[in-house]
């Protein structure tokens, strides 16, 4: 059994470099015929991204043989732009890392648990404040690199499009988001909906070279001490003002003509969140609290936040700034911003289609179908979202498939944690629409503990300490905690 990996050597897109000992696959209709000579008792997974990734690393690194099929290369989608496993396609950070949030006390709940894509953000990230940020290449050759040297998991480079389900088959379904639309087709019929969808939205990537270093100054909120991990454009009243004017004028691509568009709340796109209100931006994304413009020594009215991409700081995310405009308006819209007038785009925004299930009526505690027990979904399509969560969807299935194997039933961790929290949400959510969610205090239990604002801080911390000492002591109880793979700090020497 592995418990530790040791990681450290340049990135590369090579895709042999990725696959080992792969299948004879014949691509017919009716989906994929499989020839291999992997043990009956292999757990397939379908689905390179984190939720699959961590899966197959918990399932592996357990003793129990994996097949992980990722249909890229093969398959392109509408998103990845490499062959990678675990390749980050939206933001390039995994939530907040301090003591007092919500995601912050979730990471450290996963840690306990072992999680490789927790272990592998943390060697390659990146300064971004108060957030876990990573370096996205070296973040996901680490996991590649990871998941390429456990004997026990075998990569396949094809695309999956039926799923074979028998009583001595063992299925665990990680697709995500981009789901293709033939493994769409099977997922329907077996569930009997084809309600199982909604959008997300990018943000654009800019050269830090090409924004005006004489608007643009180095700071993050409430830091006055150090230089600043965000670079931060102010924007005074008519800045701002002429800047929502264009953006509601700007023309945004438009669905297609069959679906109904669907927003998951924490990824609107910035138009979206304008036409709430002129003033929806400004406290949201734009949100001028705890910043101070050195140049005009006063607040601004809003702020574009930029964060860095990648270690050297060269390629700059919009924080916020998903957007579905169009390419031509994007740039226009975008460059008549302060300091933004001769920005050289790196990444363009769009808009593509998530899926996810009715995960309450449709899933048992496990993450298994109620109505086939030999399949289980992880990641987004369980109705998570966010990219720690996708992950941990993806663990806490692999160790439940680990207990089916030792012939006993794993209880979910207790609603006391975040994670146990997050998958009752999952399990029991009321309301006439399922909706995805993300890890926050509102899932917990009421305490009953009515705090000041001033006291809040030093609550949740309390809280967090609790969370975490309910998941050690639910972990050893059950036989599941395990020390985090060890992954040195990545290097990336080619981005791309």
């Amino acid at each position: 059994m592995t418990s530790g990996i040791r990681w450290q050597r340049s990135c590369s897109s090579d895709t042999a470099s990725l696959t080992k000992r792969p299948f004879r696959c014949s691509s017919r209709s009716g989906g994929l015929s499989f020839t291999d000579s992997s043990p009956s008792s292999a757990v397939h997974v379908v689905g390179g991204g984190l939720a699959g990734s961590e899966a197959a690393y918990q399932l592996g690194s357990r003793g129990i043989p994996v097949v992980l099929h990722e249909m890229r290369p093969v398959q392109k989608t509408e998103a990845h732009r490499t062959d990678r496993l675990a390749e980050l396609v939206c933001s390039n950070t995994l939530g907040n890392k301090l003591p007092h949030t919500a995601p912050g006390i979730f990471k450290r709940e996963l840690d306990v648990l072992g999680s490789l894509v927790v272990s592998a953000a943390r060697a390659s990230s990146v300064p971004a404040g108060g957030a876990l940020a990573v370096d996205r290449d070296a973040f996901a050759q680490a996991i590649s690199d990871t998941l390429e040297s456990l004997d026990n998991v075998t990569i396949v480079r094809e695309e999956v499009t039926t799923l074979p389900l028998t009583a001595e088959s063992r299925w665990l379904l990680a697709t995500g988001p981009l789901t293709s639309p033939q493994l769409f087709q099977v997922i329907a019929e077996l569930t009997g909906t084809e309600d199982l969808y909604f959008y997300d939205a990018i943000a654009p990537i800019v050269d830090l070279q090409s924004v005006d270093p004489e608007i643009a100054f180095w700071a993050n909120r409430y830091d006055e001490e150090s230089d600043g991990d965000y670079l931060n454009i102010p924007l005074d009243k008519a800045q701002y003002e002429r800047f929502i004017d264009d953006l509601l004028a700007a023309e945004q691509v438009p669905p297609k003509d069959f679906e109904e568009e669907r927003f998951f709340q924490g990824c609107q796109p910035i138009e979206a969140i304008a036409q709430k209100g002129r003033d929806s931006l400004r406290f949201g994304p734009m949100k001028p609290v705890g910043l101070f413009d050195p140049r005009a020594q006063r607040r601004p009215w809003a702020v574009l936040q930029l964060r860095r991409e990648t270690r050297d700081g060269g390629a700059m995310n919009l924080v916020g700034f998903q957007t579905k405009l169009k390419y031509g308006e994007q740039t226009r819209v975008l460059r008549s911003l302060p300091g933004m007038a001769e920005v050289e785009f790196l990444r363009l925004g769009s808009v593509h289609r998530n899926t996810f299930l009715n995960s309450p009526q449709l899933l048992d505690p496990g993450l298994r179908l109620a109505t086939h027990p030999h399949l289980s979904f992880a990641g987004q399509i369980v109705g998570c979202e966010g990219y720690t969560e996708s992950s941990a969807m993806g663990l806490w299935a692999a160790l439940c498939i680990v207990a089916e194997r030792d012939g006993r039933e794993l209880p979910p961790p207790p609603r006391d944690t975040m994670l146990g929290a997050l998958l009752g949400y999952i399990r029991e959510a009321r309301g006439k629409r399922f909706e995805p969610m993300n890890v926050n205090f509102g899932l917990l239990p009421e305490d009953g503990v009515r705090v000041k604002k001033a006291g809040k801080k030093a609550h949740r911390v309390a809280r967090g300490e609790v969370c975490v000492e309910s998941m050690q002591r639910w972990a050893e109880e059950h036989g599941v905690a395990r020390p985090a793979p060890t992954l040195s700090t990545v290097e990336c020497a080619q981005a791309g």
